[in-house]
């Protein structure tokens, strides 16, 4: 049975399109089979996994019509990819009217779940119907973090949606763990919101930590994961510990290592 988690952080900027992309692809070279599916109007993950916006049908026609998901090959062997596009902007006001309507996302992966080790969603920087689906359609929630000062003021927030959410309509939610994102080893600011951030979560906190980057940040442009772009870098480095660790935890053994290219 694979596991859905959904890539969730309800501020804006804090790295979850990157961490989706690149965690997504770190597994996949893994050998794990893994589908990515983006709830995100902007359709960064889209792009960024090198999908043009409007070229097939997207997660939008899925979630307010009755098409199935429809499910992309992408540059990565094993990386499958639920595309979306602008349009998805127009599902959050005509879910509002539909049945179930927090449950829709649930319902579509049901006849993929079997096919992938991990699911992967990657949502909005905001609480409305289209997070909500996928938090209700998840397993446990990855909370990719900022390591900046504001980042702690939206944490509280955060968790208090996770509960409500838990309460009323997903009780098995947990938390898979908290991502520290563009972390500075440079600046004393960045040091004490991970102390924290790992006093607060403990061991929920993952040991990796996802350094500033200039090649994570260029990577999308060219529509491939950090891997693929420059495999040596430091932040492929890091998405690959990532991944590496998110399947230690989950009692998975990786079919073989993540390669980097020579």
């Amino acid at each position: 049975m694979s596991k859905i988690i959904a890539v969730s952080n309800q501020k804006g900027g804090v790295g979850k399109t990157t961490t989706t992309i690149n965690l997504a692809a770190s597994l996949a070279m893994a050998d794990q089979r893994v589908l990515v599916i983006d709830m995100d109007p902007q359709g960064n993950l889209t792009s960024g996994l090198g999908q043009k916006a409007g070229s097939e049908h997207t997660v939008y026609e899925a979630l307010v019509g009755a098409a199935e998901l429809p499910v992309l090959q992408t540059a990565v062997d094993h990386l499958h990819l639920v595309p979306a596009d602008r349009h998805l902007a127009g599902a959050e006001v005509e879910l509002v009217t539909m049945d179930a309507r927090e449950q829709r996302l649930k319902r579509l992966i049901a006849p993929l779940r079997d096919r992938y080790d991990f699911i992967l969603i990657d949502t909005p920087p905001s609480l409305g119907l289209l997070t909500l689906n996928a938090l209700v359609a998840a397993d446990t929630v990855l909370i990719p973090l900022h390591c900046e000062y504001f980042a702690l003021e939206g944490l509280a927030d955060l968790m208090a949606t996770l509960s409500r959410i838990g309460q009323d309509l997903n009780p098995t939610l947990d938390v898979e763990g908290v991502v520290l994102t563009m972390y500075g080893d440079r600046t004393n600011l960045g040091a004490q919101v991970a102390r924290e951030i790992r006093g607060f979560f403990e061991s929920k906190v993952f040991d990796t930590v996802i350094p500033r980057n200039v090649r994570l940040a260029e990577a999308p442009s060219h529509g491939l994961p950090v891997l693929l772009y420059d495999p040596r870098s430091r932040g492929a480095e890091a998405y690959v510990s990532l991944a590496h660790e998110l399947l230690t935890r989950n009692g998975a053994v990786p079919r073989r290592a993540a390669a980097t290219k020579a």
